[in-house]
């Protein structure tokens, strides 16, 4: 039977979440969306700033952090921080804002603690597990954004040869890079008309394919971008040159598939021994927690824990060093 006091405290804690949810993602994109349809319908009536040539303010320098100006304002400043998740929502695909996804990560912690909480009546446990479950959203966005890289690198080989096939028909490269943005899927065909508006619009092809690099963390898009760059300043046959780069990118392709067989089971090791210590702590913590009490209420048993995390970490980075084999 749950106590009453908890119960209120969850309820309360829930509606919480739900009203700062609605209010700092749900209203702030009503609001953008009708702002956005006013902008349109001024802009369309005569003698407008938009009619005039003026910017009617549709377009944006940057992704905003946040659909709020004030925790956009905020994560602005933290560059640090709003950067690094922003690039890695950028490779995902997805369509969240960074003040979205920390908002994901507040009320996974929020919530995980209050259900250990209930469950348990440890508030150390229920405290680390609540930190652990604010790293989920972004567990799951690097998840997508590593899957989404993965599919790229499968795509590209298709794409530059769609390419050279493009340059040796007489086609200009901006042609060539518009008929991969339709012709192959997405993430390909995505980045690749991304590269071509950006350019369309009046950036610089080296930008546009710089910025085609950054995006995308591969050696092989680095190695595309290089060589057109270079084919660019020093001449030559483009069409050749990516001929020969698809090529290799298939044959790393095909080693790292040979890499990835013969270490899989060192992986599997690495996993399992990385994963038994903390699952068999929280089982036994779980099973006979007075026991477990000692670890985090008696000063011996918190410097063990302390130094067992240390070596937890140092040895799960060392296993993670002896399986990450670099092709």
């Amino acid at each position: 039977m749950i106590p009453t006091p908890v119960l209120i405290t969850f309820v309360m804690v829930l509606g919480i979440i739900g009203a700062a949810y609605y209010l700092l993602v749900l209203k702030p994109e009503d609001d953008e969306q009708r702002d956005l349809r006013r902008r349109l319908k001024t802009s369309r009536a005569p003698g407008s700033r938009a009619a005039a040539g003026a910017d009617p303010g549709l377009l944006r320098t940057e992704t905003p952090l946040s659909e709020i100006p004030v925790v956009n304002a905020i994560l602005g400043f933290t560059g640090i921080l709003s950067r690094p998740t922003q690039r890695l929502i950028d490779r995902s695909g997805m369509t969240i804002t960074v003040g979205t996804l920390l908002l994901l990560c507040l009320c996974a912690a929020v919530g995980v603690f209050l259900v250990v909480q209930m469950l348990t009546r440890l508030p150390l446990a229920a405290a680390v597990m609540g930190v652990a479950a604010a790293y989920i959203p972004i567990w799951f966005v690097g998840f997508k954004a590593r899957g989404r890289i993965a599919k790229f690198e499968e795509q590209f080989p298709e794409a530059i040869d769609l390419l050279a096939r493009a340059l040796r028909a007489g086609h200009a490269f901006t042609t060539g890079l518009s008929m991969v943005a339709e012709e192959m899927p997405d993430p390909v065909g995505t980045e690749f008309r991304l590269a071509y508006d950006r350019q369309n619009f009046g950036m610089p092809v080296p930008e546009a394919l710089k910025s085609l690099g950054e995006r995308v963390p591969l050696l092989d898009a680095r190695f595309f971008v290089t060589a057109v760059l270079t084919q660019r300043e020093a001449g030559g046959n483009l069409s050749e040159v990516l001929d020969n780069l698809a090529q290799v990118i298939r044959e790393r392709f095909k080693v790292k598939r040979q890499v990835r067989v013969i270490t899989a089971h060192a992986r599997i090791t690495g996993w399992v021994l990385a994963m038994l210590p903390p699952s068999l702590g929280a089982v036994l913590t779980l099973l006979a927690p007075e026991h477990m009490s000692l670890l985090w209420t008696h000063p011996t048993g918190i410097r063990m824990v302390v130094v067992a995390l240390i070596l937890q970490v140092v040895g799960t980075l060392i296993i993670r060093k002896l399986v990450d084999v670099e092709y």
